[in-house]
């Protein structure tokens, strides 16, 4: 499948897209995203291509070959980079509204990123947080890390997402579909 929209070259980082089959629900959402992950993880040189689910609902990639899912009613992404730390990814499609953007991002967030300041849409930052959400779930505290709470800065054409004591870089791009964002630690 074909997604036009430029991804972020990051070192080592294999991405695969998905068609969701219809209907189109959650189930379909879910299958497709297991197909792209189980893509990305035979380009990226894994002998395993499972991806099953954690106790906690998140997929489990196999060792060595860390990786993040996502998917929006039409397309889902998968996104393994072997030797990082913790990836994630995010796509989205729907546009976010002032109130979701008002509760989403800080007053300093929406000054900084958002036009005419910045050059930020409401539906990228959502992603942003969304991807760097999943790359720092892993630091101990998912019980009580939200998404909303990573705080995002401008850091030369990318974001840093930072929460309490850890920081991740953001990319972000964009088409007029899809807003994709992707979180790598190393």
């Amino acid at each position: 499948m074909s997604v036009e929209l430029e991804v972020p070259a990051a070192a080592g980082a294999v991405v695969e897209w998905r068609q969701v089959r219809p209907p189109r629900g959650p189930r379909e959402q879910s299958a497709a995203g297991r197909r792209a992950a189980s893509a990305a993880l035979a380009a990226a040189g894994s002998a395993d291509r499972a991806v099953p689910r954690a106790p906690d609902g998140r997929p489990r990639f196999p060792s060595g070959f860390p990786g993040s899912i996502s998917h929006t009613e039409s397309v889902a992404v998968a996104v393994v980079v072997p030797g990082a730390a913790s990836v994630g990814v995010d796509v989205e499609s729907a546009d976010i509204g002032p109130r979701v953007t008002a509760f989403v991002l800080r007053a300093r967030e929406r000054r900084m990123l958002l036009p005419p300041a910045g050059e930020y849409t409401p539906r990228e930052l959502f992603a942003a947080k969304e991807a760097a959400f999943k790359a720092m779930s892993g630091l101990g505290v998912a019980g009580e890390f939200l998404f909303w709470q990573a705080e995002l800065s401008p850091a030369g054409g990318e974001l840093i997402a930072s929460y309490r004591d850890a920081q991740v870089r953001v990319q972000v791009r964009s088409s007029a579909e899809l807003s994709f964002a992707l979180a790598i630690r190393w």
